[in-house]
């Protein structure tokens, strides 16, 4: 019945979530903000021994799960990532959970992916990732909103493209099928 209800929100909504892409000026990536002493991985942190040697600023944050546990987004490099900022009571971004999911079964491997949820209370959060059944892909409960600022993200719905060197190569809203033509470019 939640389900139903969340896809009547989607198809009644969705253009209320949207934004346009902002894509960077050409060999110009976009830098995400400054990093603070206390947003560097830790040795001791979930995730840093798995880690590559060099990991770059984009990836230097760490969060905690949506249940409490450390992450350490430091694992993700060495292979493309996607960052997806989004909120529980969004219509949007629920309408693209699924894509999310395919994409993580898809790519699995080849790709990270990284939800990074906002603007809602950590209940809906699990909810949402329990309705949509997005288990699979980590996401972090940013209420505060650290990484958000971090990525100069105003708005839910919008992802943060990273190529294997974690340079920032998208950051915008896109639809299902800029998103599958953008992950294929980014992993060929």
């Amino acid at each position: 019945m939640r389900k139903l209800l969340v896809l009547l929100l989607v198809a009644g909504f969705a253009a209320g979530c949207s934004v346009p892409v902002e894509k960077p000026a050409a060999g110009v990536p976009i830098s995400p903000a400054p990093l603070s002493g206390s947003e560097a991985p830790a040795s001791g942190e979930a995730g840093a021994a798995a880690a590559p040697a060099t990991v770059p600023a984009t990836l230097r944050f760490t969060g905690k799960t949506l249940d409490g546990a450390a992450f350490d987004a430091a694992t993700l490099a060495g292979k493309p990532a996607i960052l997806w900022f989004w909120a529980p009571w969004c219509a949007t971004c629920a309408s693209e959970a699924q894509s999310i999911g395919d994409l993580a079964d898809e790519y699995q491997g080849r790709i990270g992916i990284l939800g990074i949820a906002g603007l809602g209370e950590n209940k809906a959060m699990h909810e949402f990732v329990s309705d949509f059944s997005l288990a699979k892909v980590p996401h972090l409960d940013d209420r505060a909103g650290k990484i958000w600022k971090k990525f100069k993200i105003t708005q839910q719905s919008w992802y943060v493209f990273l190529d294997r060197n974690g340079t920032v190569v998208k950051v915008g809203y896109l639809d299902d099928l800029q998103l599958t033509a953008e992950v294929k470019t980014l992993v060929a």
